[in-house]
């Protein structure tokens, strides 16, 4: 018993655990229950061998992680010394500072095709940043998505009130009638707001960012006005999978496309249009949709975790 305390207190056993299989457990016999004391000698006494390997195995990872960590700071800080040494000094004029905004404004009507010099910058330009920034907003919801999972595999013990953890939910905003006529009047204007945003903004301000904020915005009114199954029956969430996974995947073969042929010197042959037209700009208004769909549907995705207390599991599929 005062080995099973000890291996208690140092948490590696639970001895609640055990109290089902107690009860479970028949009576044995003699040699039956000589047996399993010889057995749990052996275990109890391998285990002080067996913390001896883990903790040198302890230290070995925190010697390996503190090398890493220190290695990584001193290449940051070369790079950074790096490139201030290479800065101009103050009040002192750099000529090359200018020349990439000059081609921007010189020449981005006719390379891009959109009038929206912004957009082209975003989409074409600077297209392989805008796809980074577009799988951090994926990969900030799979983190939330991570935080807010509870269930029996991540609670503190399995005797914990996790039923009670089920059933938390915020107060039912659909229910106040204020809200429901506002958002049953506002949501469509929103929403239409958004995707004249969202498909304009290669002619002018706008684009797949700030559509996909009022695409968001537009849903979030529409699910806390009207409740979460409206916007369950046309996205549930294997569909909300399939848009962001269709909208990324097409975002990183269609400009990989142009990357490859680019850095080649191949000729893409994606007509750029009639600047001016909806139709024009080559890929800037296919990348702005998926852009767009991306923004709103994390924007979305964010509120419906922290409104349904977890990771959803009334979300119907």
């Amino acid at each position: 018993m005062r080995k099973d305390f000890d291996a208690w207190l140092d948490g590696e056993t639970e001895l609640l655990d055990r109290l089902p299989e107690a009860a479970e457990r028949p009576d044995l016999s003699l040699d039956e229950l000589s047996r399993v004391r010889q057995e749990e000698a052996v275990r109890i006494g391998a285990l002080p061998r067996t913390r001896a390997l883990a903790e040198k195995h302890r230290k070995r990872f925190r010697l390996g992680y503190r090398l890493a960590a220190v290695g990584c700071c001193l290449a940051l800080m070369f790079v950074f010394l790096y490139m201030t040494a290479h800065i101009s000094s103050y009040g002192q004029e750099n000529p090359r500072a200018t020349e990439v905004s000059d081609r921007y404004v010189r020449d981005g009507l006719e390379e891009t095709g959109a009038t929206n010099i912004v957009a082209g910058m975003i989409l074409d330009y600077r297209a392989f940043d805008t796809l980074g920034e577009s799988h951090v907003l994926l990969t900030a919801l799979l983190c939330v998505i991570v935080l807010l999972s509870i269930d029996e595999k991540n609670m503190r013990s399995p005797y914990g009130d996790y039923s009670q953890i089920r059933l938390e939910r915020y107060f039912p905003t659909e229910q106040d009638s204020i809200l429901h006529k506002v958002g049953l009047v506002l949501s469509p204007c929103i929403m239409l707001y958004g995707f004249y945003v969202l498909l304009g903004g290669h002619l002018g301000p706008g684009g797949g960012f700030s559509g996909g904020v009022v695409l968001g915005t537009g849903l979030i009114l529409l699910s806390a006005s009207m409740g979460d199954g409206v916007t369950d029956r046309f996205l549930s969430r294997r569909r909300y999978h399939a848009v962001i996974f269709c909208a990324l995947g097409f975002y990183s073969f269609a400009k990989g496309y142009v990357f490859f042929t680019g850095a080649n010197g191949l000729e893409n042959h994606i007509p750029k249009g009639t600047p001016g037209a909806i139709l024009s700009a080559g890929l800037i208004l296919p990348l702005n949709i998926a852009v767009g769909l991306v923004v709103a549907l994390t924007m979305f995705g964010f509120y419906n975790l922290f409104y349904r207390g977890g990771n959803g599991e009334d979300y119907h599929d």
